[in-house]
């Protein structure tokens, strides 16, 4: 593995969201989910996100997740992706959100 300065570490905004809204994807090649999510003063932003394996559309909506806000956007199956959701994969290769044990404010950095 290799290691990071403090400094490189700083420069990644990883903040805490809410995804307000969850749809499938219909031009991904992997089942994908088009995801909004509230950031709080950084305004709602836009996620494509393979999430279908053990997440149900409808259960994504009001949960938080930490996101990096700092990519550059990119254009996935036809979707301008402005942030990546983060998770982690299992044994399976299924992606498991990260998430947080209480209630954050959105927008909320992470420390």
């Amino acid at each position: 593995m290799q290691t990071i300065d403090w400094q490189d570490f700083e420069r990644v905004e990883l903040r805490v969201g809410t995804i307000r809204s969850a749809k499938p994807n219909e031009k991904a090649r992997k089942p994908a989910y088009v995801l909004e999510v509230d950031l709080g003063p950084l305004g709602v932003k836009t996620s494509s996100a393979q999430l279908t394996a053990l997440y149900a559309a409808d259960s994504l909506i009001g949960r938080q997740v930490l996101c990096v806000c700092n990519f550059a956007p990119k254009s996935i199956a036809g979707v301008r992706s402005e942030i990546l959701v983060t998770g982690a994969y299992d044994a399976e290769n299924r992606v498991v959100l990260a998430s947080f044990e209480h209630s954050l404010p959105n927008g909320s950095r992470l420390a």
